[in-house]
């Protein structure tokens, strides 16, 4: 009597390379024209594959769209991030912004706040998210070290370097330096006091 194994699911069997050019096309797409006007007809055609190979990996376009952010993001610093000083986590900071499309992204992201949330929660789930904690660590242990004034809140600070963030997203163009990203922190941080004197020069 013959054997069967483990029962196949319906369809044509996946294809990493199949998957890797959809959610590259469908992350190109957002940045470039945003999320509403992204369709997985575009998508299809941009990745070279057609309509129903996409809709057999994704059933909808959010569904596409929320992991190819995650995707963007699986390999860079996959772990918390344990910054020994504040300058350090500036300086990752600025690098991370420092690049075009990243940028771009997070104009696309939050421009699409009202009408696809769940793009916005994706990358900070994904991104965001898991740094969001050591990021409090690292205001805190500043705090604790005479960095920061001693009645500092690192969670409204955190909140005072996001609301950062979206200033420097929409005044400043895609052009700037990480250099100058820290330079523009770091002047945020010295209005709450932060004493740049006694922090530890980055390596």
């Amino acid at each position: 009597m013959r054997k069967t194994g483990a029962r196949r699911a319906p369809g044509r069997p996946r294809s990493q390379e199949a998957d890797s050019a959809i959610l590259s096309a469908a992350l190109d797409l957002m940045i470039e024209r945003g999320a509403g006007r992204t369709s997985i007809e575009q998508v299809a055609q941009r990745a070279g594959v057609t309509r129903a190979t996409v809709y057999r990996r994704f059933p909808d376009k959010t569904t596409l769209l929320i992991q190819a952010i995650e995707a963007e993001h699986r390999d860079h610093d996959p772990g918390a991030p344990d910054w020994p000083d504040l300058s350090l986590m500036v300086h990752d900071m600025a690098s991370y912004l420092s690049r075009p499309r990243h940028r771009r992204m997070l104009r696309r992201l939050y421009g699409a706040v009202d009408d696809h949330p769940e793009l916005l929660r994706s990358y900070r789930d994904s991104q965001g998210g898991r740094r969001a904690s050591a990021e409090l660590a690292t205001l805190a242990r500043a705090r604790d070290e005479g960095r920061l004034p001693p009645d500092t809140n690192p969670e409204i600070l955190q909140q005072i370097l996001n609301g950062a963030i979206l200033h420097h997203l929409g005044a400043y163009p895609d052009t700037v330096t990480a250099a100058d990203i820290s330079a523009f922190f770091i002047a945020v941080l010295k209005q709450t006091g932060y004493d740049q004197g006694r922090q530890r020069a980055a390596r």
